[in-house]
């Protein structure tokens, strides 16, 4: 032992960090059933500010999980909001609405943008680990030392990372407050404030008491943009910071604005910029460009100059002639615009990071929370899987290769946008110093559909069967299939023909249009099944099953997968249920009457179990829908309605192959890459709630509990939670 007074334990996977890329990657290791802990520094969850755009990516990672509705209950939907106003000064200098843009673009996802404060979205997230799993958040707790044991980093049943931890006290774990005002705030976790967790480690050190050892598997550093993690590894982020600052006011405004309900971007002629973001319970957030306050010399801004009054006399001059004030402010914080990425997000793919950690900007874009958890949806089933012996540990070198380009994206995007909104307006074409009204709405519009989170687009490797190198479709580092295989046979570079499903982009998100259940005739969102259980997912396009020459190709293509040795058996335990690692979901396009789910359907397509029955949940139809219409999901796909085709789905949504339903070699040869033969992980894969006898049998009675216009199954009670208001506007999730 370290020391005969300092308990010792082990953990499969250590988070350092509660905020939203730190409650994501506990709410995978909740449903992959891996034993983890997650700590923060801070004594409470957000109350109130932050964060508070959600964009369509994240709603839809939200669904996936089962609790989009209550976000979509709570928050205020960006519906004409989601059209950017723009005001520029005239010619006589007086501001005046000169267009409007559209912010999400209609059409791309079954959501749209809304905004609800960084509480909520932590409260939502709390309770689901409450529901799935023991996994609470651990206040008040902050690492004080890092080693990892090189010689140990294959091992997958070593334990090389270990971490001292430090318990403090209530005081010691809460943050202070700045004086200017009686308003809660934000500056604590600006970057205009120098990091605090040296001093709090320094303040506790000297009471072995409160101190502990733990040893991990893995360790992912959600903690910020000081992160103490990345400090440890010695990782640098590179980048550069601006002159800009900017305030954040979230008030009920007294106002004669005419636009304040609508997202705007508001340029005065001298007097700097403001956007306007209308919330949920009448709150409006102002950033307000604050053009008269200016780092010193060490390149920082004095945080003492900085009170919400400060903040609101600039907002103030930017929107005159128009008046504004308020009575009631929630939360205000004021930041330094910069963009950095980081030059590692992992090391020896065991330590990861992940959020504001390795990349950094100004939240103008809406993209800092959106962009956190989803580089935690991206890592934390991968980690999930490889925990549990599923899958190897090879494919966490993908994480690195597909964030960092995104991050690189994000910085790049940010930099100019946020340049373009902080310049001063041109006054005339030869005006070289003023920023072009003209180039700004360009700007934005470029940037609609990569804000909206569906431009990711993973590159070439293990799991993405695209044409290229991956190296250079990443951001350098080689993920290829190269080399040898997870079952130890030979691997060889398998590439999906995206030509069958032109729609359905290789490396992107898995689209939803609207599909009909097969047996019930109900309709569904197809992504509403694509839950974040942990699954694979092979979605058989089986194409025309009204003709006998098209069900025999899907009847040879299931024959293939029920051998022995096939692509679903190799990889189940004997012990699970057939779907429990990867799923078939099966969607034709013949006319739902005339075909029937037990005769023309093979067994494989709707698993049979003894006490359960057989599964009417996997066979859905193109066809149209008695209440809601006609989807038209194959032309929408971009798949041929007679042939049809393959799909695989990585358990995050995003697609890894498409062929042909002959080509099941490829599909095997893709697995081979990606799983272990005969893994026995799962058999020790437990969830504390909600236990079934396999894991997709539980996570399945979730979704049903979970419908689209119904109750979810985990409300417990949080409209009652200290974590302000709740609006409920009873609005069903995914109304389409």
């Amino acid at each position: 032992m370290a020391g005969t007074d300092i308990p010792e334990s082990n953990c499969d996977v250590l988070i350092v960090g509660a905020g939203p890329a730190g409650l994501m990657s506990a709410t995978w290791m909740a449903r992959c059933g891996i034993k983890a802990r997650i700590i923060d520094k801070r004594g409470t969850k957000i109350f109130s500010g932050q964060a508070d755009g959600l964009q369509c990516r994240s709603l839809e990672i939200f669904d996936s999980f089962g609790f989009a509705d209550r976000v979509w209950k709570e928050s205020n939907h960006m519906i004409e909001a989601s059209r950017m106003c723009m005001w520029n000064p005239g010619p006589d200098g007086r501001i005046r609405r000169s267009d409007r843009v559209p912010d999400t673009i209609p059409g791309v996802s079954r959501f749209q943008q809304v905004v609800l404060h960084q509480g909520r979205i932590e409260r939502f997230f709390l309770d689901h680990l409450k529901k799935y799993s023991d996994i609470t958040v651990e206040r008040g707790v902050l690492p004080e030392s890092l080693d990892i044991d090189t010689s140990k980093v294959e091992d997958n049943d070593a334990y090389p990372i270990t971490v001292k931890l430090r318990h403090l006290t209530d005081e010691e774990a809460m943050p202070a407050q700045s004086k200017s005002s009686n308003i809660a705030d934000g500056l604590f976790r600006s970057n205009l404030a120098a990091d605090d967790t040296d001093d709090l480690i320094r303040k506790s050190t000297g009471n072995e008491g409160n101190a502990e050892i733990v040893h991990a598997k893995y360790m992912i550093g959600c903690d910020g943009a000081h992160s103490w993690t990345r400090r440890q590894l010695g990782y640098e982020m590179q980048g550069e910071a601006t002159d800009y600052i900017w305030g954040v006011l979230d008030i009920i405004p007294i106002t004669n604005f005419p636009d304040i309900r609508m997202r705007c971007a508001i340029h005065s002629a001298n007097s700097g910029s403001v956007m306007v973001i209308p919330r949920e319970n009448r709150l409006v957030r102002l950033y307000i460009q604050l053009t008269e306050v200016r780092p010193d010399a060490s390149g920082r801004a004095d945080r003492s100059k900085i009170t919400p009054d400060v903040i609101m006399k600039a907002a103030q001059k930017t929107m005159s002639p128009y008046k504004i004030t308020y009575e009631y402010c929630d939360w205000w914080t004021a930041y330094q615009i910069g963009q950095r990425v980081g030059t590692n997000f992992d090391a020896h793919q065991r330590i990861f990071l992940a959020g504001d950690a390795v990349h950094t900007h100004s939240p103008k874009a809406g993209q800092g929370m959106n962009v956190s958890m989803q580089d935690a949806f991206n890592l934390g089933w991968k980690i999930g899987l490889v925990v549990n012996g599923v899958s190897p540990r090879s494919i966490l070198k993908t994480y690195q290769s597909e964030r960092r380009r995104i991050a690189q994206d994000l910085i790049a995007f940010d930099h100019r946008f946020s340049r373009l909104f902080s310049g001063r307006p041109a006054k005339d074409v030869t005006d070289e110093a003023g920023v072009s009204m003209e180039e700004f709405k360009a700007a934005f519009v470029k940037g609609n559909q990569f804000a909206s989170g569906l431009s990711v687009d993973y590159g070439a490797s293990m799991l993405v069967a695209k044409p290229g190198d991956s190296a250079e479709q990443g951001d350098g580092t080689d993920v290829g299939a190269a080399g040898t295989a997870a079952n130890g046979s030979s691997a060889r570079k398998v590439v999906g023909k995206q030509e069958l499903a032109t729609n359905i982009p290789l490396g992107m998100r898995f689209p939803s249009f609207q599909v009909v259940n097969q047996a019930g005739a109900r309709p569904y969102p197809f992504q509403y099944w694509l839950m974040s259980d942990g699954r694979f997912r092979i979605v058989l396009f089986a194409g025309n099953m009204a003709d006998e020459s098209q069900k025999e190709r899907v009847r040879r293509f299931c024959a293939e997968l029920e051998k022995p040795g096939s692509v679903i058996r190799r990889y189940t335990p004997p012990d699970r249920a057939i779907d429990s690692v990867i799923e078939i979901l099966t969607l034709h396009s013949a006319k739902r009457v005339d075909v029937e789910l037990l005769v023309d359907f093979p067994a494989i397509l709707h698993p049979f179990d003894e006490k359960r029955g057989w599964d009417y949940d996997k066979v859905f139809v193109d066809d149209v829908s008695y209440h809601e219409g006609f989807g038209d999901a194959y032309k929408n796909y971009g798949v041929d309605k007679e042939r049809g085709c393959v799909v695989v789905l990585r358990p995050d949504q995003y697609v890894g192959y498409i062929g042909e339903l002959e080509d099941v070699e490829d599909i095997e040869a893709y697995f081979a890459g990606v799983m272990i033969k005969d893994n026995g992980g799962l058999a020790r894969t437990k969830v504390t709630k909600d236990v079934r006898e396999t894991p997709s049998a539980s996570m399945l009675d979730a979704a049903k509990a979970y419908t689209l216009d119904g109750a979810p199954p985990e409300t417990n009670g949080s409209a009652t939670e200290a974590d302000g208001p709740v609006s409920g506007s009873g609005a069903a999730v995914g109304a389409q």
